[in-house]
């Protein structure tokens, strides 16, 4: 068969096409011949370019150059379809064969050379690629997306771009044709074609890439980039070609809104292209708007005339439509656009939320008003324009199904409220259909929000048109192959491919649902040739075309799309907008901006469940406040409070009105047990704001099996009544005896106690009743696997089991595989068992696999849908003959450790979003933790047990607290309690060292592990040292002090020190007296630094202290100037610095383990080594079996290294500043501990950093801010303390200027500089982090001065901790949400800093 191959080979090669004509470009003839294979010719004249037009043209003109000459083409262009589409009229034009590789980044040797294939009979056969099939045929190879492979593919082609050579797997070798000539032709290897084949004189080929930088890429290879011709499109003439003018449609160009649309983007790509002369750091520029963004405004004003005037909202939508990009930029774009569209005479924009006026409509005012059949194929929409009374009719493509009927004749059945908002929506999808192109429904800017009804457009969507809905659900393993094809091994172990299901439904004319396409990143891009121009490259050189004949279609070479094959996309809201909507994805859609709920309409839908309203008004009041506080740093690891969530609380509280305890049940939902302490800090504000009191906890008496129903009995809670008992149907055995005999776990011994008990309730209430699938978090040892296994047990459901690791796939979720005499066979795995029989699948260990791993349980979840590697779909109903339905008893109940330290799991909530009910899991209460034990050991001391429970109870605050950093969980106070019980006899030290022994080298734990078993009458001799003591701070209080006698002011001194250290008032003679003149001291005037001796302070009048001449102030700022500088060059280290340093470290000892930990491991996660695939040596990866059937070599894994996203080629470091506030009110205020909590903190940095192996991941300075001076240095970049003596110098000048400092702030002034310095630096990530106790009143700085300077620089995330004055300004959290921070205690100034930079940096 390969020896026909070739020979059929030669003869082609050997047989000259006859000329058919001559192309004439400018001074360039050239002769056209006949295509000796007319299928791989261009098929799409609709997707050709105007080849008469100028700058098209030119840019012909220069390929043909560059093809007479033998060289090849570098189409340099901005993302979108026109250096592609140029590419294709060339060949059209030139009457060219070509091939199409379209490059991502698991692109291998595979699909650049040879592939191998078995045949029936156990042939082995290796197939050309694309790249070979055109050096021997004598083809144009178009090679898009240079800027996605990565760096070590493309050098496999430049022997081949150089001299026309490659060494070929079936040992054949390609040779220039000249070399080939001089062969000795009598040679077997050369007259049999076996060994040599020569290329083809006409071989050439044409690369297209996007310019890296400024777009996203890897640069190109120095040594592939000289074998090249390079062509620069012009942005602007590229845009402008694109557009094409439909003949039966009126011309929009002659309408004012298409010509000043046009005049601002053409000036807006101008200034794009001049942003270099300005500060690029500050990425606030409004940016070029994307190659086909000309074009789908042309479409969309010639099938739907504008009104003469369209609404600022009406506005807004159609700019974020062909500009989406402006979704996630900063507000000053968006206002820089409203400002030109202002000036342009159109009005201004409304807000980007689209939140407002006209929700009802969709683009330029129209709304759908009718929708028919009009063939099989077809449907006929009307659109009506209800602001001038326009009637637009079009016909659509449709699917065979029939129509969801429309207008709706009974609303009310339809089970959703077709709001304004969700017609005006469905209204702008039925327009982008209308107008031909695939759609992707974009997800709003803001991190939390209420829901956008998704998954409910797409579907009503589906049945108006009566479409076949096909889902795919996107996930990040899913390559660019996958996507379009999958393997496949027939019975007798020969090897094909099949389809995938986005290229069956392209041939069946389906909808096809790309759920997650934001998860895949830049491997989208691989389908951009069959969104844009419905075409794409198959397997073994089939191919898919726009218009194809059937004689063509007969051969089995080419096919064509169903006329009605649409893609609509949309995203999992994981990722972060900016991360994956760029130009690429704007130009392979067409983009509908989403739009949330209003309070109004999500009110409604909660008042459906049968919710009291006074239930539901609180609710959504909550979840607004809740939403508005969260910012995208906190938002990927903590709940978002969705609608479905609300939906769920809506629900249970409809059900048991009684159980209305919103406290309880809200901070369940957002996990409010695990936040950071600075999220827990606001979150209380929230449920006061919202009038939401927490309770009591009640007792819960122990659940029972009465007949048929596990009963859990009514709380006993005296401050509520009525509290009802809750009846659990249990299992009907009949539904799966086989799982009944062998699956339900059993427990002998299981202690029943009031926390589990009601957890178990609740878990029971939405497990069985509200058919909920359920997330369990908490630390490790309290029990999650031992809860759900009793409530299992009791209710005699049977369960399967699987546990996660780093190592788990997607495959392994589904099948485990097997190699069965040559042929692959998969077996269900129990998640499919689990799904078919209606069994609880409990997962462990959710946070230690990949978030795209546990990101196909939200799709099983929320919608119950799943794609199975064998083509297998899981659907809830049967849809095709080989779906697995869904039981609807199926359940899922997902468990894994508390987000964040220690545990340092991946942050898997994100990418479930609300389809999961989620529950904390926490060591039980004190008194239900004796009981436990009680029950576990009855014969032990009750005092004993009383004791263990308190020290444990207490040992967990300090947890919480920062001051341990192991969280002692119940799972460790049970093994003491079974040890005691079983050796009565081993002393109490002996036992306690089986738990504390862990931290025996942690002198810092163990000081604090004794105080607490001291204050619990445990104390043993070998666990620790003598409590330390702690100081006594003493209060002073702050009073005016009007002085009497004489107040004149001389001249500034220090005065004179009194021995025996008594209280002075008024005055100008002792140093440290209070409300004196002249002199060091406190309250007073005149004087050039602060001195505190701890003696009550007496604050002067501000009259007085404002009344102080000019030549007296200068005076007093030159001795503080030069006081300040000599005690600062004297500054040295002796003992008892040594011993207020020591201080300072012990107070934030245990602060200072748990940030190290922290940024140790996202210094280590960082290099955190995975699975690299299509390795030639490792372990045997199980999705490349067939390839390894077939003999290929690449069919192995090994960990190694992650590749970095596309775009991001290296890893750099964060770059943080710190700045703290050494104002004169720090010192004056000391009192309260704020300057004290602030040089701690500072020490705790220091210390931190210092003690990381990986210092190059952070590059950090410090710096203060006080009345003189915005910008004053304590740690510098390059200079970072790192002796202790050093670090010494660093907070005792933090006091010193704190002594000297003049009144004033420049909290503002330092922020502002802070950021635009931290900003210049190349870096991953930007931190600014500032402590400030400005009285924002007395210096006039409002709540819109400190949010301009913190968000300049939209990449900087900055953070303001607001502490003595700053913390009286109760609206910090409202106008900064996320960013600033009210600190009343001083005492938590270290956890909150550290709490803040965690969060922040473990993103």
């Amino acid at each position: 068969m390969a020896q026909r191959r070739l020979s059929q080979l030669l003869h082609e090669l050997s047989r000259r096409p006859a000329q058919i004509g001559t192309l004439k470009l400018g001074d360039v003839s050239f002769p056209i011949h006949e295509a000796l294979t007319p299928s791989r010719l261009p098929h799409n004249e609709e997707a050709q370019l105007d080849a008469h037009d100028s700058v098209t043209a030119n840019n012909l003109y220069f390929i043909l150059q560059k093809f007479v000459l033998g060289q090849d083409v570098f189409l340099l262009s901005q993302p979108g379809p026109y250096a592609r589409r140029l590419a294709m009229t060339f060949c059209s034009i030139t009457n060219m064969e070509y091939e199409y590789i379209a490059l991502h980044r698991d692109v291998g040797e595979t699909e650049l050379k040879q592939g191998r294939e078995l045949r029936h009979g156990g042939n082995l056969v290796y197939v050309d690629s694309a790249a070979v099939r055109a050096v021997k045929n004598g083809r144009i190879l178009i090679i898009e997306g240079i800027e996605k492979a990565e760096r070590g593919i493309m050098p496999l082609l430049n022997n081949l771009l150089e001299n026309r050579e490659m060494n070929l797997d079936d040992g054949t070798h390609i040779m220039h044709p000249q070399r080939f000539a001089l062969l000795d032709k009598s040679s077997d290897d050369v007259r049999s074609g076996k060994r040599f084949v020569p290329a083809h004189q006409n071989f050439r080929v044409f690369a297209i890439a996007a310019p890296v930088p400024p777009y996203p890429g890897y640069p190109i290879d120095p040594p592939f980039r000289s074998r090249f011709q390079a062509r620069f499109i012009d942005p602007i003439g590229s845009m402008l070609s694109l557009q094409k003018h439909s003949e039966t449609k009126p011309d929009p160009t002659e309408t004012q809104l298409y010509s000043k649309l046009r005049e601002i983007m053409l000036s807006t790509q101008y200034a794009s292209e001049a942003e270099h002369t300005v500060d690029g750091a500050a990425k606030s520029a409004l940016q070029a708007f994307p190659q086909t963004a000309l074009e789908k405004l042309r479409a969309l004003l010639e099938s739907f005339p504008p009104p003469d005037k369209i609404s600022p909202a009406l506005l807004a939508r159609l700019m974020l439509t062909i500009h989406p990009g402006l979704i996630s930029a900063p507000f000053v774009a968006w206002a820089m656009l409203s400002k030109q569209t202002e000036d342009a005479g159109l009005g201004p924009l409304d807000s980007p939320s689209l939140n407002g006026e006209d929700d009802g409509l969709g683009y330029l005012g129209y709304r759908i008003d009718r929708i028919e059949r009009a063939t099989e194929t077809t449907a006929r929409l009307t659109f009506r324009c209800p602001i001038d009374g326009k009637s637009v009719v079009v016909d659509v493509p449709a699917g065979p199904k029939a129509f969801l009927e429309f207008p709706w004749r009974n609303p009310q059945s339809l089970g959703f409220f077709p709001t304004d908002r969700f017609m005006g929506l469905l209204t702008c999808i039925l327009q982008a259909h209308a107008l031909g192109w695939d759609i992707s429904y974009v997800p709003p800017a803001s991190p939390s929000t209420a829901s956008c009804s998704t998954s409910l457009l797409v579907k009503t969507f589906a049945d108006l048109l009566g479409y076949e809905l096909e889902t795919v659900h996107m996930y990040k393993e899913l390559g660019g192959r996958e996507i379009i094809m999958r393997r496949k091994v027939e019975a007798d172990g020969a090897t094909s491919w099949e389809p995938s299901p986005l290229i069956e439904g392209a041939w069946k004319g389906r909808l096809v649902h790309l759920s997650g396409i934001d998860v895949v990143g830049s491997t989208a891009g691989s389908i951009a040739r069959l969104v844009q121009d419905r075409e794409i490259e198959l397997w073994e050189g089939k191919r898919i075309v726009a218009d194809a004949t059937p004689e063509e279609i007969a051969e089995g070479e080419l096919s064509v799309v169903h006329p009605s094959f649409r893609v609509i996309a949309t995203a999992s809201k994981s990722i972060p907008l900016k991360d994956w909507l760029g130009d690429e994805h704007a130009n392979m859609f067409f983009p509908i901006p989403s739009q949330p709920m209003s309070t109004e309409e999500e009110s409604a839908i909660l008042l459906q469940t049968g919710c009291p309203p006074n239930l539901v008004k609180t609710l959504v009041t909550f979840a607004e406040k809740y939403r508005a506080s969260m910012t995208s740093d906190v938002v990927q690891k903590n709940r978002k409070l969705g609608t479905r969530a609300l939906i769920r609380l809506a629900k249970r509280l409809a059900k048991y009105p009684h159980d209305d305890d919103l406290y309880r049940l809200l901070s369940q939902a957002i996990l409010a047990e695990f936040l950071p302490a600075t999220e827990a800090m606001n979150l209380s504000v929230l449920f006061d704001d919202c009038g939401i009191r927490k309770y009591t906890p009640p007792f819960n008496p122990s659940p029972k099996v009465v007949g048929n129903a596990l009963i859990f009995p009514s709380p006993t809670d005296t401050s509520r009544q009525n509290l009802e008992e809750v009846s659990i149907p249990l299992f009907n055995p009949s539904k799966d005896p086989e799982g009944v005999a062998s699956r339900i776990p059993h427990m002998e011994h299981f202690y029943d106690n009031s926390l589990q008990t009601g957890l178990m309730r609740d878990l029971a209430i939405d497990l069985e009743l509200l058919g909920e699938h359920l997330v369990l978090l908490g630390n490790q040892g309290v029990g999650k696997n031992k809860i759900v296994d009793r409530l299992c047990q009791l209710l005699r459901r049977p369960q399967e089991y699987i546990q996660l690791h780093r190592d788990t796939t997607v495959n392994q979720l589904m099948f485990q595989t097997s190699l069965e005499g040559g042929v692959i066979k998969y077996t269900d795995s129990p998640l499919l068992r689990a799904i078919k029989l209606g069994r609880v699948i409990v997962v462990d260990e959710a946070d230690k696999a990949a978030e795209h791993v546990v990101a196909i349980f939200r799709s099983l979840a929320g919608q119950g849908e799943l794609t199975l590697a064998d083509g297998r779909r899981v659907r809830r109903q049967r849809e095709r003959e080989n779906d697995v339905v869904v039981h609807p008893d199926f359940r899922l109940i997902l468990l894994a450790n508390r987000p964040g330290y220690p545990f340092l799991g991946n942050h898997f909530l994100q990418v479930l979003g609300d389809t999961f009910s989620c529950h904390s899991v926490s060591n039980p209460d004190m008194q239900s933790e004796r009981r436990l034990l009680s029950q576990l050991a009855p014969e032990l001391s009750q005092d004993l047990l009383l004791r263990l429970v308190a020290a444990f109870q207490d040992l967990r605050q300090a947890y919480e607290s920062g001051r341990l950093t192991y969280p002692y969980s119940l799972r460790e106070l049970i093994n003491l309690v079974k040890h005691m019980k079983a050796y009565p006899n081993d002393s109490l030290e002996t036992t306690l060292r089986n738990v504390f022994d862990f931290d025996i080298c942690k002198p810092d734990t163990f000081k604090v592990l004794e105080d607490i078993l001291d204050f619990h009458g445990l104390a043993v001799k070998h666990l620790g040292r003598d409590a330390a003591r702690q100081d006594a701070r003493k209060k002073i209080v702050d009073v005016k002090y009007e002085p009497k006698g004489d107040t004149s002011l001389s001249q500034p001194k220090f005065g004179q020190e009194d021995e025996k250290n008594e209280p002075h008032q008024g005055g100008n003679r002792w140093a440290g007296g209070t409300g004196g003149r002249d002199t060091a001291g406190m309250g007073g005037r005149g004087g050039y630094m602060r001195l505190y001796k701890g003696h009550d302070i007496k604050q002067i009048t501000d009259h007085l202290k404002n009344d102080v001449p000019d030549h007296i102030q200068e005076k007093a700022r030159e001795m503080a100037r030069q006081e300040l500088a000599r005690r600062l060059e004297e500054l040295n280290m002796n003992m008892g610095e040594a011993k207020g340093y020591g201080k300072l470290l012990e107070a934030v000892q245990s602060h200072i383990t748990r940030l190290h930990d922290l940024l140790e491991n996202l210094a280590a996660r960082e290099e955190e080594r995975v699975w690299v695939k299509r390795q030639t040596d490792g372990e045997l990866d199980d999705t490349r079996l067939t390839e390894g059937l077939t003999g290929e070599s690449t069919v192995y894994k090994r960990r190694g290294m992650a590749k970095p996203e596309l775009g991001r080629p290296q890893i750099k470091p964060k770059r943080i500043r710190f700045l703290f506030d050494i104002s004169a009110s720090m010192y004056r205020f000391q009192y309260d501990g704020r300057l004290q909590r602030s040089m701690e903190t500072a020490v705790m940095l220091m210390e931190t950093f210092e003690r990381l192996t990986r210092k190059d991941k952070y590059v950090w300075d410090m710096y203060g801010h006080s009345g003189d001076s915005p910008e004053i240095p304590l740690v510098e970049v390059n200079n970072p303390p790192k002796e202790v003596r050093d670090r010494w110098k660093v907070v005792e000048k933090m006091e010193m200027v704190t002594q000297y400092t003049f009144a004033g702030d420049y909290t503002l002034e330092a922020i502002d500089k802070a950021v635009s310095e931290v900003a210049k630096f190349d870096a991953d990530d930007w931190f600014v982090i500032t402590i400030t106790d400005a009285n924002f009143g007395r210096y006039n700085i409002a709540a819109e001065d400190l949010k301009r300077v913190m968000v300049k620089q939209p990449k900087v995330n900055t953070a303001l901790i607001c502490i003595g004055e700053g913390a009286e300004a109760t609206w910090i959290p409202k106008y900064l949400p996320g960013k600033g921070f009210r600190v009343a205690n001083t005492a938590d100034i270290p956890t909150v800093l550290r709490s803040i930079l965690s969060t922040m940096v473990d993103r």
